[in-house]
């Protein structure tokens, strides 16, 4: 255990996530420095202390390790009060440079922590920075590498030519979220439900959805629909009939005249049938997803994905017959006991099939997600090199023409990596960007879900959340309308 000690506990989020970035397997204990006190049967598991005292015009860190060897600086620091930013990056310097000397491990993206690094890259390209300036700012004021400087500028550039090709300031997007799936996978902590267990609800769940959408329709007349995305859960755990009945009232409900991209999850390949397939082609959904994770059954099975590799491929060909030719295959590196042999073979696989575009997600250790909740049942099963992981498939993108087109990381990912989309030169998924980025505003409809509003003269986004509860939703459906309703009455310059 690490124990961190704050003289202002404001700034735990900035410090937890540095120290967890160098120690993702430790537990760390954040306390004020009025409260340190540690129940005594912790006090033996404790062996370093993270002692931060934040002054007006200085910061001191003193870090305790393994009980006996002590660093201590201390660092002349912007106004707090003036600079808030700028003081608080100080402070994650520091630290980050004294773990980062201790533990002699160098993390690609510096003290970064948010979600967003292309974000920042964009914007500077936008005040009209060239490279050179971006990438000493980025190394001085974040410690990233050159080689996630290079890959964050390589991705900005290719958004903006993107995204310049479109009026999203003057579009919207639409999210719609199916909560079921056919059944939880080890990592996941998404909100979903097996359908197996709640196949009873799914109708109640859509006439709800349907009234949310129909509302959402009428909340920009004077806005151009630009994407439309449904997600989840697996929208495909949905029977045809009734992906039919939604995506039929979606397009009765709204101009697509202007939509640049119609997308639908399929993922789980034991969701998919030739029916679905051609109701998604009815409906003009002109990009979907079938997402493998990995291509080894050992890996499959373990994680708790109940279908094999040939219905993997036999899914992806059925799409291809029934006429879809824009999928995506999602993968997932670091998962349990994988290797980067392991990883590869799945890449060779995937190049058999030839899809449009790749996403690589880095495993990231949510909370509620199972692998967490009973980590001590997979403690044996690590996955080995993660880092190699990623170069492989890196190498393997740059090889077959796959280009990066976004990218974004969340917290405990293994290794401090990040989530990279891959695309063919027009294949690129429109929506990812426009979410990621924050461009554009996106209604969000069911539950769990999240709409954020865009004020681009204010450089301001506003959120509107939906219950994640399936019964609450079902239940309060008029109340998840009235939000976005009074959110809406209250900023009509939207």
């Amino acid at each position: 255990m690490i124990k961190i000690i704050l003289s202002h506990k404001a700034y735990e989020n900035d410090a937890y996530p540095i120290v967890k970035a160098f120690y993702p397997k430790e537990e760390i204990l954040v306390k004020g420095s009025k409260d340190v006190i540690i129940e005594e049967g912790n006090l033996s598991k404790v062996h370093s202390c993270i002692q931060i005292d934040f002054g007006n015009d200085k910061i001191e860190i003193v870090i305790t390790h393994n009980k006996d060897r002590k660093y201590k600086t201390i660092t002349e620091t912007p106004d707090p009060v003036k600079d808030k930013a700028a003081y608080k990056n100080a402070m994650k310097r520091q630290l980050y440079k004294m773990l980062s000397s201790i533990s002699n491990i160098k993390l690609p993206w510096g003290i970064l922590t948010g979600i967003r690094p292309v974000k920042l890259v964009y914007e500077m390209l936008d005040r009209g920075m060239d490279d050179s300036e971006i990438y000493n700012f980025m190394e001085r004021e974040y410690l990233c590498s050159r080689e996630k400087i290079d890959i964050s500028i390589d991705i900005a550039k290719r958004e903006r030519k993107l995204l310049h090709e479109i009026d999203y300031k003057k579009g919207y997007s639409i999210y719609i979220g199916i909560p079921f799936c056919p059944s939880t996978c080890l990592y996941c902590s998404f909100t979903s439900y097996s359908v197996e267990r709640h196949a009873d609800r799914i109708t109640s769940y859509l006439n709800a959805l349907e009234k949310e959408i129909k509302y959402g329709s009428t909340c920009f007349p004077d806005k151009k629909l630009t994407s439309v995305y449904l997600g989840g859960g697996t929208p495909t755990t949905l029977s045809a009939e009734q992906l039919d009945r939604l995506l039929g009232l979606i397009r009765e409900q709204y101009d697509f005249t202007h939509v640049r991209e119609f997308c639908v999850e399929a993922g789980r390949p034991d969701s998919i049938s030739r029916k679905k397939l051609e109701v998604l082609k009815k409906w003009g959904v002109d990009r979907i997803s079938i997402n493998p994770q990995t291509m080894q059954q050992k890996t499959l099975d373990l994680i708790g994905r109940r279908h094999t590799v040939e219905q993997i491929e036999e899914a992806f060909y059925l799409a291809r017959e029934t006429g879809h030719e824009n999928i995506n295959m999602d993968i997932i590196i670091g998962l349990p006991n994988e290797s980067p042999e392991d990883v590869i073979d799945t890449l060779n696989n995937i190049e058999k099939l030839n899809p449009e575009s790749l996403t690589v997600h880095t495993l990231a250790l949510k909370r509620a997600a199972r692998l967490n909740t009973e980590k001590e049942n997979y403690k044996n099963l690590q996955a080995v090199d993660v880092p190699r992981m990623m170069e492989a498939t890196m190498e393997f993108a740059k090889k077959k023409g796959y280009l990066p087109y976004y990218l974004y990381r969340q917290k405990n990912m293994a290794d401090n990596l990040e989530n990279i989309g891959y695309a063919k030169e027009g294949k690129e998924g429109l929506y990812n960007i426009l979410i990621m980025e924050e461009k554009q505003t996106i209604l969000a409809f069911g539950a769990g879900a999240m709409s954020k509003f865009v004020f681009h003269d204010e450089n301001r986004i506003e959120r509107v959340e939906n219950v994640k509860s399936l019964t609450d939703y079902i239940s309060r459906i008029d109340e998840m309308i009235a939000r976005k309703k009074e959110f809406l009455l209250k900023n009509p310059q939207l």
